[in-house]
């Protein structure tokens, strides 16, 4: 499995990010041991830092239906089913044969088989056939396809509701020209820096960046505004 070498590069002071990513509330239970475990092993799952603040997060919100685009290995996912309450419901998305097999392993263990499901395939060929809406999306997936799913959640999410994008800074490089950097990242370099332009400017949209991990952005949706447009503008 992939390391986000990015978790490396972090955004903020290197004592502060010492400090909130070890000095936090640590989970408890076979939660807690999995995110030990997937931490000790390289897995690459939130950072600690993350996992608290959505954990506030969500117990404020208090979503019923929450989707997830990029499971891994079922480890935020399975943190979000703790604040659903016994009706509501997780449905998260993977592509990886290796990622789906460990994220249903730890569902079992946790025993969130009946309260997360698990879709199979391609975000792209999913999101299209799901109807929503959602209370709460979590995007945390190819940092390049951000821009394109990004529409897609608009349209699932309810008004009002949240949508949280994960590793939007790049560990710094989102400011850097292109010039700087290597070809190899260009792409995710354009398609986030495009994804950002949009959602800190639209006025149908309420977002903030967060400093957390590689950069957590929090988008709020405040009417039915149709981003479809962006798929088309993309293509020219």
């Amino acid at each position: 499995m992939a390391i986000n070498e990015m978790m490396d590069r972090p955004v903020v002071n290197k004592d502060v990010l010492e400090f909130i990513r070890k000095k936090q509330k640590p989970l408890a239970g076979k939660l807690g041991e999995i995110e030990r475990g997937a931490n000790e092993r390289g897995v690459p799952i939130i950072p600690h830092e993350t996992v608290v603040f959505l954990n506030l997060l969500l117990g404020q919100l208090q979503p019923k239906n929450i989707l997830e685009i990029g499971a891994a290995i079922g480890f935020s996912s399975s943190l979000m089913a703790q604040h659903v309450g016994d009706d509501g419901h997780v449905t998260t998305i993977d592509r990886f044969d290796v990622m789906i097999e460990k994220a249903r392993a730890n569902y079992e263990s946790l025993g969130l088989t009946e309260k997360v499901t698990l879709l199979e395939g391609q975000a792209a060929d999913i999101l299209p056939t799901l109807d929503g809406p959602y209370d709460f999306i979590f995007m945390d997936s190819a940092k390049s396809k951000y821009y394109d799913f990004f529409p897609e959640c608009m349209r699932l999410l309810r008004v009002g509701g949240m949508l949280v994008v994960d590793d939007v800074l790049q560990g710094g490089t989102i400011l850097l020209p292109k010039e700087e950097i290597p070809k190899r990242s260009r792409a995710i370099h354009k398609k986030l820096n495009a994804f950002l332009d949009v959602v800190m400017e639209h006025p149908s949209i309420e977002s903030s960046i967060i400093p957390l991990g590689d950069g957590l952005l929090l988008i709020v949706k405040q009417d039915e505004t149709d981003f479809s447009y962006l798929i088309e503008e993309s293509k020219i």
